[in-house]
């Protein structure tokens, strides 16, 4: 799909308040700039998604954390002389081995306070199991055993009868990419708020764009974010 210009009709073809969720990935303190794996940025888009926390046009709002064990085999630390961004083979795929960050019960796996998690729905934490990385709100990244495990939330919200699903947060090429991709594979009508999002480095932003259209994810631009009276 198109980089999405389609803000003249997107509000009538979207679907009820209550059939809408937005996905807030990864907003924690690792993940920002200063922390142990920040995002180019980041700090840009606390104010934006906090107004889109609190703007009335989504029935379910979903966050998701990052939270793992210390010693997580994604960690270059846990791979003797291997660097941080360093890649192994694992299981068959390409696994980037990253900083150690958002190891659980720290102040890096904090979700940013600048943010009002009190209207949340539901927050969803992945990466807790230390054989497998989870990018994915949706479901964990292949792990020995061939399979990608659930982590429960597209049941969470098919039972609540969404369909239509928009994500936004951090990281753009990794995590939320990712989320948007599994959304978009279990049935969700899926848009990519890309002005919410940013990544770990703006070199994979054309890489990013391509997999979206791909999977024929709308990729919403600021334009198309604005209230229908503005």
């Amino acid at each position: 799909m198109a980089h999405s210009h389609r803000d003249t009709d997107m509000p009538e073809t979207r679907p009820p308040i209550d059939q809408r969720a937005l996905i807030v990935v990864d907003m924690q303190v690792d993940f920002m700039p200063g922390g142990a794996l920040p995002c180019a940025r980041g700090n840009e888009i606390v104010e934006g998604i906090q107004a889109a926390l609190s703007s009335g046009e989504y029935g379910h709002i979903v966050a998701t954390q990052d939270w793992h064990p210390p010693g997580h085999i994604s960690f270059a630390s846990s791979h003797g002389h291997h660097q941080p961004f360093d890649t192994i083979a694992l299981y068959g795929e390409t696994q980037t081995l990253w900083p150690d960050h958002c190891v659980r019960a720290t102040s890096g796996a904090v979700l940013d306070t600048r943010l009002d998690w009190s209207l949340a729905d539901v927050i969803i934490r992945k990466g807790s199991d230390p054989r497998v990385d989870s990018y994915s709100g949706f479901r964990d990244n292949l792990g020995p055993d061939g399979t990608r495990p659930s982590t429960g939330l597209a049941g969470w919200l098919h039972e609540r009868g969404v369909t239509e699903v928009s994500v936004c947060g951090l990281a753009r090429e990794v995590c939320v990419l990712w989320t948007a991709e599994d959304a978009a594979r279990a049935g969700f009508t899926t848009r990519f708020l890309w002005p919410l999002t940013r990544p770990v480095s703006f070199a994979s932003d054309t890489a990013t764009h391509q997999r979206l259209e791909h999977g024929g994810i709308a990729i919403v631009d600021t334009a198309s974010m604005d209230p229908p009276d503005a």
